[in-house]
């Protein structure tokens, strides 16, 4: 019996990426029928998977991420990879550790720039979180979003409330605050300095 899927199904069975589909498409190695919204759609029982050759097959890997805001947090940082560790190891999988140190609120950290690099790749298949909120403050469901798109699988390790999300959040509010202050004040203005300076012993004092 034909049963018909769109290209991301026909990849996963065929085990490539949707990349290489596209390709062996132009080269009239299959046929796809389209939509008339201009989507793909494949006949599975014409699929042949003696077109898969070693140099098309991607194997896609697991990320465990982990952030933390500031080096005061060193020790949190290793508890969560401990526990990332422990959970790839205990589930069998080949995994890779990305690691951050900076705000929540910033989007251009390395390890998460190569993280959202490899999953627009097509290189992850799956992302292992301690918390939602270790991959961003705010926008982490915009990447999941994007996750949804690759097929990459979202594993949560903890659904509760984070242990440093007191001082996580203060450390992000304050880098908010600083930002709103110095495009008011001037970055170098002494109104800025003691603004912020106050802003972050009461932060400080708060974690």
């Amino acid at each position: 019996m034909d049963r018909i899927v769109g290209i991301r199904q026909a990849a996963a069975v065929l085990g490539v990426s949707i990349s290489t589909l596209r390709r062996w498409e132009a080269q009239g190695k299959i046929v796809a029928e389209h939509t008339a919204g201009g989507h793909r759609r494949y006949n599975l029982s014409r699929l042949r998977p003696e077109l898969v050759r070693s140099g098309d097959r991607v194997t896609k890997k697991t990320i465990a991420y982990a952030r933390v805001s500031s080096r005061d947090q060193k020790k949190d940082l290793e508890r969560q990879k401990q526990v990332l560790e422990n959970y790839c190891a205990l589930q069998g999988w080949n995994f890779e550790l990305v690691t951050d140190l900076g705000s929540g609120m910033n989007y251009r950290k390395s390890g998460l720039q190569k993280l959202l690099n490899e999953i627009i790749d097509d290189k992850v298949g799956r992302l292992v979180l301690n918390h939602k909120d270790r991959l961003l403050r705010f926008g982490a469901e915009l990447v999941f979003a994007i996750c949804e798109i690759k097929g990459v699988e979202i594993v949560i390790l903890n659904q509760g409330e984070d242990a440093s999300f007191e001082q996580d959040l203060a450390n992000d509010v304050l880098e908010i605050i600083t930002v709103c202050s110095a495009r008011l004040y001037g970055a170098r203005s002494q109104k800025n300095k003691k603004l912020v300076e106050a802003i972050r012993a009461a932060a400080e004092g708060a974690a």
